[in-house]
């Protein structure tokens, strides 16, 4: 074919690393089913999907529906970033508030107070009145530690006081002072 023995082992090392990216793609869409498998981006792009918000050191989650025929609920659950196993923290037969609020949809939240400084994935899974489950939406959630949040606010701190002395700075060293 004319290729050298070096060219062939690069196409070989690449068809290779495609072959392992194919597979983990795919291992990857067995675990995740229902809408979230069908549109995730769309869901996250659109805002619609699983939102979260800091209130503290508590993790508050906000999704919603528009529809909900042969709905019994929800299911809310977490698993820590860079692993593959959920842990449910809630689900519509123990905790009410998940229960499906009817055929139009509904404003859904839960409270985490359980969670410590690091990121986790949260999944919300929409349960029909069969007992099929079907992942609806999920985020992820980077808790920082109180270092982490001093070491923020001591740069934004910083770099504002930076801009201002720059400011400063270039006023007083205008030769023309404004003229």
């Amino acid at each position: 074919m004319g290729i050298s023995a070096e060219d062939e082992a690069k196409i070989r090392y690449n068809v290779e690393q495609r072959a392992i990216a194919r597979r983990k793609r795919s291992e990857e869409e067995k675990s995740v089913s229902g809408n979230l498998y069908l549109d995730s981006q769309a869901q996250e792009l659109s805002g619609t999907g699983l939102n979260y918000k800091m209130i503290g050191d508590e993790v508050e989650l906000e999704f919603a529906t528009k529809s909900e025929k042969n709905t019994a609920g929800f299911i809310v659950r977490r698993r820590a970033a860079k692993t593959n196993d959920f842990v449910t923290l809630r689900s519509y037969e123990d905790w009410g508030p998940l229960a499906s609020q009817g055929d139009d949809g509904g404003i859904y939240r839960y409270l985490d107070s359980s969670a410590t400084p690091g990121g986790w994935v949260y999944r919300i899974s929409e349960v029909d009145n069969s007992g099929n489950e079907s992942d609806l939406c999920q985020c992820l959630v980077e808790i920082q530690t109180d270092g982490e949040k001093k070491a923020g606010l001591i740069a934004g701190v910083g770099i504002s006081l930076f801009a201002v002395l720059a400011v400063v700075g270039g006023v007083l060293l205008d030769p023309l002072n404004g003229q």
